[in-house]
């Protein structure tokens, strides 16, 4: 008889934790399903074979591949190995002291990503910059925060000042 009632508990927690266990997966494939805010779309490159990445053809070498980083004003007298941080901080200080959200954008309740591309050129300045994905309320001010960027040291490549690309990824978001 104890044999019994020992199987029926045993049973009963087995059925409690296979219930327990299907709510939990249910749970965590809702709340992965549904809870990304963000467009999580992502722009892919297709390269052929006559293409580079070391921008041979183009001239434009991409920032994450660049053997000398652009220098922002103020990370001169850093480390050579430290300038690429010094780059992203100064680049973040840059965003939030010239961002205004756009009084239209605010009022219609607009949100979202704006990737803003540029060439940090021979001189050290901003030149070709376009702009993907967002409300073009948003590109509008994320062009404006980047054509205020100030005149920086050209990134290097060989020992050559080269142009630089950048992507810059500008998340406008509401309180």
């Amino acid at each position: 008889m104890t044999h019994i009632r020992i199987l029926k508990v045993l049973w009963r927690f087995k059925i409690k934790f296979m219930k327990n266990t299907l709510l939990l997966c249910f749970t965590l494939f809702f709340i992965n399903t549904f809870s990304q805010n963000e467009n999580t779309n992502t722009d892919v490159v297709i390269l052929t074979k006559n293409d580079s990445l070391s921008g041979e053809k183009t001239g434009d070498i991409p920032f994450a591949i660049i053997e000398e980083a652009p220098i922002f004003s103020g990370c001169e007298d850093i480390e050579r190995n430290k300038r690429m941080d010094c780059f992203q901080k100064k680049m973040g200080e840059h965003i939030n002291a010239t961002f205004r959200y756009p009084p239209k954008a605010r009022k219609k309740n607009i949100e979202g990503r704006v990737l803003v591309l540029f060439i940090i050129n021979k001189d050290g300045e901003i030149n070709k910059i376009e702009t993907r994905g967002g409300d073009p309320i948003l590109q509008t001010e994320a062009l404006r925060i980047v054509r205020l960027l100030p005149k920086m040291k050209p990134g290097m490549q060989k020992g050559k000042p080269v142009n630089v690309k950048y992507a810059l990824p500008i998340i406008f978001k509401l309180n």
